[in-house]
């Protein structure tokens, strides 16, 4: 009776320490029926002149707000740089970039390109959770000094010395690997363009646009943003090809990734890790994390509208294939883990299944098959997708597939 009495406690405690708002439930997910992608456009033109704004415009005002149109001027300064990085293998650069000659405000870019390059190189681009010196142990790189989370999920802090961080994030940036390939790599920390938790939108790039109505975007529009001021000086540095660059992101960084190659069609390549729910994810699935879920904890990701979908997904004039169909005909790249159920897997697939008619009406090749690929096998066409062991995170398998994939479409 007592060991029946403390299964029962131990059952209920761990039921209690889930969140709410979610399913694990297969046989939970409702019935649900996709808005309608192509919603009648029949041709290349059609789809460009008018369905993909349309979707653009749905997804603005409905889940990530509208990206201010103001023509922010942006500015350079390369403040630090060694031709021998990497024991002579890449030429690292540390670039500041300024929004805005009187604003103060910054973010600082850290670039490697390979040192025995003979002219500009394709690259990846993507932000960082914890700063740039987080993602390779090397002394020379800047320590950051904005707002900083205290852990992945919850809590900031305002710890100005974390040198003890230094190196931290490196698995999740194989530089050499990628250097090896032939590839660039450039990485922001977002913490430098908006403060990820919900303080009303008063500090980061928000608190730079003065029409009220241009503050009212999230902080994924925010981070987007700053993927293409980036862009804007990568287009100009002789070491990068500025036409072959791919944005990249992983988990919230991985929906930034998708909602910045969705709006800005000069990234060459698009690539999400675990996205999940307001990223790759079906959201009328509601499997893993739901929107109310995400709208609970996270609600300055999205604009104020996308919490009238909470428990009520099926009134959403899109769902997230639409997002990925936006980045057609460019490659677009989505990656899942079999652990990270919550990220719900099998609706970042289907999302990317469901994206193939806009790829088709643009001449491309979708996924060749609705069925689920085999762990560890990827699929790659003109979109990429694979499934790999693991939980939540970017694993150089991961990075050893964008690679291919980058080789097929990008070329070195």
């Amino acid at each position: 009776m007592h060991r029946l009495l403390l299964s029962a406690l131990v059952l209920a405690a761990t039921l209690a320490a889930q969140p709410e708002g979610f399913n694990y439930d297969e046989s939970k997910v409702p019935a649900y029926e996709l808005p309608d992608l192509l919603a009648g456009a029949a041709s290349p033109e059609q789809w460009r002149e008018v369905r993909r704004p349309e979707i653009l415009r749905l997804f603005e005002q409905h889940v990530y707000g509208r990206t201010p149109r103001v023509n922010l001027t942006t500015t350079a300064r390369v403040f630090e740089q060694d031709r021998k990085a990497l024991d002579g293998k890449a030429h690292r650069k540390q670039v500041r970039i300024f929004f805005g000659p009187e604003s103060g405000r910054s973010m600082d870019l850290l670039l490697y390109t390979p040192a025995d390059a003979d002219g500009p190189v394709p690259a990846f681009l993507g932000l960082n959770f914890h700063g740039n010196h987080t993602t390779q142990a090397d002394p020379a790189i800047r320590v950051t000094d904005s707002w900083v989370r205290n852990s992945e999920q919850t809590g900031v802090t305002d710890n100005r010395a974390l040198t003890s961080s230094r190196g931290a994030s490196t698995k999740r940036w194989p530089v050499e690997e990628i250097i090896a390939r032939g590839y660039g790599l450039a990485t922001i920390y977002y913490g430098d363009i908006d403060p990820d938790f919900d303080d009303g939108f008063k500090n980061g790039v928000h608190a730079l646009f003065r029409d009220p109505h241009d503050r009212e975007w999230s902080s994924i529009g925010a981070w987007s943003w700053g993927l293409s001021r980036a862009l804007d000086y990568l287009e100009t540095d002789a070491q990068v090809d500025g036409e072959r660059i791919a944005v990249f992101g992983h988990s919230r960084l991985g929906k930034t990734s998708l909602w910045a190659g969705a709006q800005d069609e000069r990234f060459a390549m698009v690539i999400s890790n675990d996205s999940g729910c307001g990223g790759a994810a079906l959201s009328r699935r509601a499997f893993g994390e739901t929107v109310k879920r995400i709208n609970t904890s996270f609600p300055h990701w999205f604009v104020e509208k996308f919490v009238d979908y909470n428990d009520n997904e099926s009134a959403l004039p899109v769902d997230q294939h639409m997002l990925l169909a936006l980045v057609a005909p460019r490659p677009l790249y989505v990656a899942s883990a079999v652990e990270d159920q919550w990220a719900d897997p099998r609706g970042e697939f289907l999302s990317l299944v469901h994206a193939g008619p806009a790829y088709e009406l643009l001449g491309k090749q979708p996924l060749p098959s609705d069925e689920h690929p085999p762990v560890g096998k990827p699929v790659q066409t003109d979109v990429g997708y694979h499934i790999r062991s693991g939980k939540h995170d970017v694993t150089l398998e991961d990075w050893k597939n964008y690679l291919d994939f980058a080789d097929r479409h990008l070329g070195r």
